[in-house]
């Protein structure tokens, strides 16, 4: 069966045969699917709680989720989202999951994935007789129903990131490449390895590209168990036939291939080896796709005029059916019929039959998998630091490649750099003793650079949750490699435009004319950045939720800006202890204290006198308060303190992350 009509490399219809060709020198254990899995699923339930308010009962029924809300016993109902749903797929086969939105597909899906968890879930998942575990779900690819893909890179770097990371140690760099390389021809992306992903924002590839993509992700560890969630959602027919071809490519090759679909055309339908129909977590059929029509003709469904048999299932399973003998009054008990003819007739044979012994998988394969674990045994600690590293080199490229669009984009730079003009033209060549308005300057550039790095960091979290979850289930890599990174990545920006804009500003605002002051301000003003920016990580990554985070990160900086100790000298005692956890407060001192140190000098410029007040000029009260005093070790100790505990924060905000 070929790939795709007129895909092939050649130019003809036969799919490419990647172990014969001589461009790619793949690892045999890669070319095919030396573990093959049957996958059986017995009694398969699942039930929530939720509680259920009184307002909800007056709309209907609304429901709000507990988990980890107190309520009385008597409000908290449950929801059966799964009810005893069995079924077996052997490799060579599509098994396709059909039914209506809310019929439990994606939960059974993620339940067959080994990816749901929890006191609500029953039954049995076996693989090859066996529970699953974890080996045989590093040979289990799961393609979710949205493209979960970085838009900026392109569809080659995409697949060569993911092939370095995901696949093991023992591969070359070229030889990792090379996979990434024959999962494209096999997939036919080759003709668009060049261009970008794209988004509903960003145009670049195809709808049903960005989803082989997403595919091709998966085949990388070339999977023995392919599971798929709605992979033809949004595709126009043909291009969701050649991506169901495409599977059924797969499933000829040994792999086992479960998918749900909404709405299949009738040449898909027919690719399908076994189908099970949902409704309302009920089973309604399981059993050969090519048998279902004459199954629900056997129980008294049939349709009245020819039609493609995806759609009469799903208007059985919607409760809908333009049948012979069937009158309107008879319509909504439908549903409910064709569970309990399911359940006396077929499941009991369904059931019988996942109860048969299977073949255990080949030894060979085990053998390959003690002989990688000995290799990592026996080489400890060195080759976990090397992976660590290797990670973090992959992860910070990848992180480069896609930020650089934003990193130094026009609108951002120009957004620096007419601030830096502003400023300098505001405080043109301003006098040293006019120590007000110095004061203002530095003011200025402390809120300035607090607001705008925490501002822009606590979107880098929220933004990358659907990524990093997803690769973070897979097993891509340790979460100490992509924060490392991440952090990295981000450091051109934050460090090369502050410096732009002191650069600017310093010489133009006249301050201190002297090389040595101008890099302890700019020491200053980059470690502030820098403490902003933790704190801006933190936030979104314990948030999770960009609008959300953006709005604490604005009130908590408000609340840094007003206790800072230029607006408000004498701060009431309730509110003073927030300028101590403040980094505004002490980046601004420590600003001061490079200009004027001590401010002996001024004292006697301005003609004050230490330690007098009553009718002493306002500018010698700023140099008492502002300027005296100061102790700039205490500073750097506490925003060096900040530096780290803000980022040991967001670390542990990640780690508690979940999907």
């Amino acid at each position: 069966m070929p790939i795709f009509d007129g895909d092939a490399l050649d130019g003809s219809d036969q799919p490419t045969d990647f172990s014969r060709d001589s461009r790619f020198h793949l690892p045999s254990s890669l070319l095919s699917s030396s573990y093959p899995i049957t996958l059986k699923f017995i009694d398969v339930c699942y039930r929530v709680k939720f509680e259920e308010t009184s307002k909800s009962k007056g709309k209907g029924g609304n429901i709000r989720g507990i988990l980890g809300h107190k309520a009385t016993q008597s409000s908290i109902q449950e929801r059966t989202i799964l009810n005893g749903i069995t079924g077996m797929v052997s490799p060579g086969e599509i098994l396709a999951i059909l039914g209506p939105s809310g019929s439990g597909k994606s939960t059974l899906l993620n339940t067959l994935a080994g990816r749901l968890q929890g006191n609500g879930l029953t039954g049995s998942v076996l693989a090859n007789n066996k529970k699953l575990n974890k080996q045989t779900l590093k040979r289990t690819g799961f393609v979710s129903q949205d493209d979960i893909l970085y838009p900026h890179l392109t569809v080659r770097e995409t697949l060569v990131f993911c092939s370095l990371l995901r696949l093991p140690t023992s591969l070359s760099k070229n030889e990792k490449t090379s996979v990434a390389e024959s999962v494209m021809n096999e997939l036919g992306l080759t003709k668009c390895e060049n261009t970008i992903i794209g988004n509903s924002f960003i145009r670049g590839i195809s709808g049903g590209e960005r989803k082989r993509v997403s595919i091709a992700h998966e085949m990388l560890i070339n999977p023995s168990l392919l599971i798929l969630d709605e992979p033809t959602s949004g595709l126009d027919s043909t291009a969701a036939y050649r991506l169901v071809m495409t599977l059924g490519s797969l499933a000829q090759k040994g792999k086992t291939v479960v998918t749900s679909m909404h709405q299949p055309s009738s040449r898909v339908y027919q690719m399908f080896d076994s189908v099970l129909v949902l409704s309302e977590g009920k089973c309604l059929y399981f059993g050969k796709g090519s048998e279902a029509m004459s199954y629900f003709e056997s129980v008294g469904y049939s349709p009245s005029f020819p039609m493609n048999p995806a759609d009469f299932l799903l208007d059985l399973a919607n409760g809908v059916c333009h049948a012979d003998g069937v009158s309107e009054r008879d319509k909504p008990n439908v549903k409910q019929t064709l569970a309990a003819s399911y359940n006396n007739l077929l499941g009991p044979r369904v059931k019988a039959l996942c109860m048969e012994t299977t073949i255990t998988p080949a030894k060979d394969r085990v053998v390959i998998e003690s002989h990688s674990s000995k290799r990592t045994r026996c080489c400890g600690n060195a080759i976990s630091l090397a992976v660590w590293f290797n990670q973090f080199s992959i992860l910070l490229r990848r992180s480069l490649k896609e930020r650089k669009h934003e990193s130094f984009n026009t609108l951002r730079v120009f957004q620096v750099v007419t601030a830096a003009l502003l400023a300098g033209l505001m405080w043109w060549h301003s006098d040293y003793r006019d120590i007000q308005d110095r004061l203002g300057l530095f003011f200025f550039m402390s809120i300035f650079w607090g607001v705008f790095p925490s501002f822009n960091s606590v979107f880098a979290f929220p933004q990358e949750r659907a990524i990093f979850m997803k690769e973070k289930a897979s097993g891509m890599y340790t979460l100490s490699s992509y924060f490392m990174s991440r952090i990295v990545g981000d450091l051109p920006m934050e460090l090369i435009l502050p410096t732009i804009f002191l650069t600017v500003t310093y010489w133009m605002a006249g301050l201190k004319p002297d090389l040595v002051a101008f890099l302890l301000t700019l020491l200053v003003l980059l470690g502030y950045v820098l403490v902003s920016q933790g704190l801006g990580l933190f936030l979104g990554a314990a948030i999770m939720d960009a609008k959300q985070a953006s709005t604490i990160v604005t009130v908590t900086m408000l609340a840094f800006v007003l206790t800072g100790g230029y607006y408000v000298h004498k701060v009431p005692s309730c509110m003073a202890w927030i300028k101590y956890i403040s980094s505004t407060f002490y980046s601004y001192k420590l600003l001061i204290s490079v200009q004027y140190g001590e401010g002996k000098e001024l004292w006697s410029l301005l003609g004050c006198t230490p330690g007098v007040h009553g009718h002493e000029k306002a500018s010698c009260k700023f140099i008492e308060e502002d300027v005296g005093q100061i102790n700039p070790g205490v500073c750097i100790g506490i925003l060096v303190f900040m530096f780290f505990g803000y980022r040991l924060l967001a670390y542990l905000a990640l780690r508690r992350t979940k999907g």
